[in-house]
């Protein structure tokens, strides 16, 4: 420890306490370090700078917001819902299961929980409160179920981890299709409990005939993933090149199918997800710097050698881990977490021989149950936002939610089997 690491860590702290915009408060980190340290900022500048222009997967990013921004405003999420309906059928609780399973395939285009929440959560919990679903479940189990978004693939997440880690982003979304499918499994058997205890209403019966008709409508929008993962895991694209097809799809089958997007909506589409990669940039060019901070300062080897203090054992490390990023995920937000967290445990990962690919899985999942996690979960303040639901209503339901999704976790890290079953067997 010296003067200017300890201003660097006093700063780094104050931003969250004085709720300081999270770049600012990370320039400023940074700045007062150098200026202590006698390092030139143009030199960090520079360092950023290359960071930022060597990482081609980067511009996957951007490419995956424009196509959630194009699903949602065309009448896709539409589709996806009635579609998802007609499967469910009636049963008991059906509208809760209809969110999830909504979540699950719509998930296949976008790789982000916020879009989810924000796209289909509205028309979910909507129809839900007009079944007399409560609202805080209605609110709860869309938050929960949005986890799903960056856990099946694409994921905007996994894209990040892996710039970081240097693991095949292929294998990444390969490993998250079963954990997806298992979360999706987990709340539906507890929708299932729940609706029968508060008696919730089951579904309607769909004729033949609708069931056709919802699929045939749904089908320019279920191709997508089929498209998208389709050309990733053939080697005909790259994940960047995917996220650029899955956007130019969205906007074609929204224009000529469903006639849901004029020049208007288009400006939107495209004023939003410069907005939203314009936020992503600043925080992963601030994101560098603290990074560059922390490895000249040696954190990580700092950090591993105190683990191996503790521990050898990589179980034990694992579920350190877990809890260490569950308690994070309460207070600060994924991007953070993932730019500034994740290198300082990489080294100590490799050193026990847990696959990055594993562990990128598990520690994504671990994130977005953050999302859901009071006190300052992303989710639940998008879900309280498009409702009108209080916040605490929500919280009081989607905390023993917050716990399936916390056994699923526990599952996967220490069954990587449920992770790397597939990625072994078509990832060679």
């Amino acid at each position: 420890m010296n003067i200017p690491f300890i201003a660097f860590i006093s700063i780094f702290v104050l931003i969250f306490f004085l709720r300081i915009p999270i770049p600012l408060g990370f320039v400023t980190a940074v700045s007062v370090y150098c200026l202590l340290k006698g390092l030139p900022l143009a030199f960090v500048a520079e360092k950023i700078v290359t960071n930022m222009f060597s990482s081609y997967i980067l511009i996957a990013v951007p490419l995956f917001i424009f196509a959630a921004q194009v699903m949602n405003t065309g009448k896709v999420t539409d589709k996806i819902f009635y579609f998802a309906n007609a499967i469910i059928g009636r049963r008991s609780g059906a509208l809760g299961h209809v969110n999830v399973l909504a979540s699950l395939i719509f998930s296949g285009m976008t790789g982000s929980a916020l879009a989810d929440a924000s796209g289909l959560g509205l028309m979910e919990i909507e129809s839900m409160r007009k079944q007399g679903y409560d609202d805080g479940f209605s609110c709860a189990i869309t938050a929960a179920s949005a986890t799903i978004g960056p856990i099946f693939p694409p994921s905007i997440p996994m894209i990040m981890y892996s710039m970081l880690s240097g693991a095949s982003i292929g294998a990444l979304f390969l490993g998250g299709i079963v954990p997806g499918l298992l979360i999706a499994l987990a709340l539906m058997i507890y929708i299932s409990i729940i609706a029968k205890r508060r008696k919730y209403p089951k579904g309607e019966v769909v004729t033949l005939k609708q069931f056709i008709s919802s699929t045939i409508d749904a089908i320019p929008a279920l191709l997508t993933p089929v498209i998208l993962l389709g050309g990733i895991y053939s080697g005909i694209v790259t994940p960047t090149e995917a996220g650029a097809i899955a956007a130019l799809y969205g906007l074609i089958i929204s224009v000529l199918f469903y006639r849901s997007i004029n020049l208007k909506s288009l400006g939107r589409i495209i004023f939003e997800t410069v907005k939203s990669t314009g936020t992503i940039s600043i925080i992963v060019a601030c994101s560098f710097g603290m990074s560059f901070v922390v490895a000249y300062e040696r954190i990580p080897d700092v950090v591993a050698a105190a683990l191996l203090g503790i521990t050898t054992n990589k179980y034990v490390f694992l579920l350190l881990v877990n809890i260490a990023f569950l308690i994070l995920g309460m207070f600060i937000d994924v991007n953070t977490i993932t730019l500034i967290f994740i290198p300082i445990v990489l080294p100590m990962v490799k050193s026990l021989g847990i696959d990055l690919v594993h562990f990128g899985v598990v520690i994504v999942l671990n994130m977005m149950i953050g999302l859901s996690t009071p006190p300052y979960g992303g989710l639940l303040f998008v879900t309280s936002g498009i409702s009108k639901t209080p916040l605490g209503t929500i919280i009081k339901e989607i905390l023993p939610m917050v716990g399936v999704l916390i056994l699923v976790l526990f599952i996967i890290t220490y069954i990587p089997g449920f992770v790397m079953y597939i990625p072994n067997l078509l990832v060679k």
